[in-house]
């Protein structure tokens, strides 16, 4: 499956206010991608859509900003967007996750995913890569839609299924011939997910690849999930279901026991 992003469009209408300045900002910072990390002026026009002379007068007021470096001939995403990005309420969660995602890789040998929802996308703060495990599609900052993943799924069991069932496109995105792209089925899955609290696919986002997920719960509500990747066909450890749940669960329990004093970062619902 090719992952390369294609250049951002939006469409227009005759009434319809041009871009502003921001918005062309962000075009060209969404062309930078986990496949291109360091681009030249040229490749990053190409990439966003955007005129040459546009993309040289914003990458000066970005470098200046931190936002963009330069890095020998071409650009990089500076550093200053990593701290405002560690500054959020999911980068604080996931500093709190860290040690128990750490040892879940090391005990599981398989590919750890920690994700929030956005929408109906799933959006992955942390990957921890199995040894050997081949490409895949995830990437830390990526997005997927919540349909397709055991992560998403989770997520979505969560949610209120009357307004899944209101608010989800139909038919739902299809990554392979094996996504679920029907509401309905979607939302029967889900109610099994939430009582077992286990979530599974088998090459619904990439031929291949398996996933099986348990959703970080605060209060009724999943601010999180976390999710084993391996080889469909391959085996698992026995009780990795078991110790995936203890981990999402250490989670709660360590971003509840932080949240003195803060507990507007996270819906609390009961």
């Amino acid at each position: 499956m090719s992952v390369t992003q294609e250049p951002p469009t939006r469409s227009r209408t005759p009434d319809a206010e041009p871009p502003s300045i921001l918005t062309k900002a962000f075009d060209l910072l969404r062309a930078f991608n986990p496949h291109q990390r360091v681009m030249t002026l040229s490749e990053l026009a190409r990439a966003s859509g955007l005129p040459k002379s546009t993309v040289h007068r914003l990458l000066a007021r970005l470098v200046e900003l931190g936002a963009v470096e330069h890095h020998r001939s071409g650009y990089k995403i500076g550093l200053g967007l990593l701290q405002l990005g560690a500054g959020t309420p999911a980068g604080y969660m996931r500093d709190l996750g860290m040690p128990h995602l750490s040892q879940l890789h090391r005990w599981s040998g398989a590919t750890v995913h920690f994700a929030v929802l956005r929408q109906f996308d799933v959006v992955y703060l942390e990957k921890l890569n199995a040894p050997g495990s081949p490409a895949g599609i995830t990437s830390v900052g990526g997005r997927l839609p919540a349909n397709c993943t055991a992560i998403g799924k989770a997520l979505l069991a969560h949610e209120n299924f009357d307004d899944l069932g209101a608010f989800l496109p139909q038919p739902l995105p299809r990554m392979t011939a094996r996504s679920v792209t029907d509401v309905d089925e979607l939302i029967d899955e889900l109610r099994r997910v939430r009582v077992t609290g286990i979530a599974r696919e088998e090459g619904e986002a990439q031929p291949g690849l398996s996933c099986v997920a348990a959703p970080v719960v605060l209060n009724g509500f999943a601010i999180g999930a976390v999710s084993l990747g391996f080889p469909t066909g391959s085996e698992l450890p026995a009780r990795a279901e078991q110790a995936l749940s203890i981990t999402a669960r250490r989670i709660a329990e360590d971003v509840d026991t932080g949240l003195a004093g803060r507990e507007h970062w996270f819906p609390r619902e009961v």
